[in-house]
């Protein structure tokens, strides 16, 4: 039986260790901030972890990371965490993107999955008492945010036809930078090889994607930069 004094510090390694799996791969300074510790007690943290037989690695000068294919039991939810996750799948419901609407609902069916009987019955009836005034129709006018969010993050280029505020349609390929959501609608940033500089599209208005099997190198794009420049 641990002593009681370590009870504190055995919670705060298993929530290291969600934090560790979570991204894939942390700093110790990142711990110490997340945790409220010194970068000295996280490094004897992370050792203790690997004493515990987790298979860490070690990346001198960039820091720590999970064996590739090394699994956690499901995680605990308390419910606080799985009264949030209801809320924000009550607030994605009436989004007006199909594709997002869908995906989270199949992530939210496995957080379920992994709560207690009593928590599926508490998050069942915050289900039923949450209400969001907007798009009370649940009307869907896009269906392509998630392919254009795989796109952004393996840099891949898509070809899409798209309808302009003018009515005028035109076939761009795009190198696709970032999303943004107004009080309407999603927005794709990207670079247009037509018009040779960053475009914005509203994914309502883009007829059809296709995501082409040739990547794009990276650019150096800062949405904080391009917002206020």
């Amino acid at each position: 039986m641990p002593d009681q004094n370590d009870i504190p510090r055995l919670t705060r390694l298993a929530a290291i260790l969600t934090f560790l799996q979570s991204k894939r791969m942390i700093t110790a300074a990142e711990i110490a901030e997340k945790f409220d510790i010194s970068k000295r007690t996280a490094y004897r943290d992370m050792k203790a972890l690997e004493d515990a037989g987790i298979p860490i690695f070690v990346e001198e000068g960039k820091g720590y990371s999970l064996m590739e294919g090394y699994t956690l039991p499901p995680v605990m939810f308390t419910e606080e965490e799985a009264n949030a996750l209801i809320t924000a799948e009550s607030l994605i419901s009436r989004n007006k993107d199909k594709s997002l609407i869908e995906n989270h609902k199949n992530a939210i069916t496995k957080v379920r999955a992994v709560l207690r009987y009593a928590s599926k019955d508490k998050t069942q009836l915050l289900s039923e008492r949450l209400f969001f005034m907007k798009n009370f129709s649940e009307e869907t006018t896009s269906n392509c945010l998630s392919t254009i969010q795989l796109a952004v993050t393996n840099l891949k280029l898509i070809k899409i036809k798209y309808l302009s505020l003018k009515e005028e349609s035109s076939i761009r390929t795009i190198e696709p930078q970032a999303v943004y959501h107004t009080s309407e609608n999603w927005i794709m940033i990207g670079w247009c090889h037509l018009r040779k500089a960053y475009r914005e599209f509203r994914l309502d208005r883009i007829q059809t994607i296709e995501v082409l099997s040739d990547s794009f190198e990276k650019r150096d794009f800062d949405m904080k930069v391009y917002f206020l420049s």
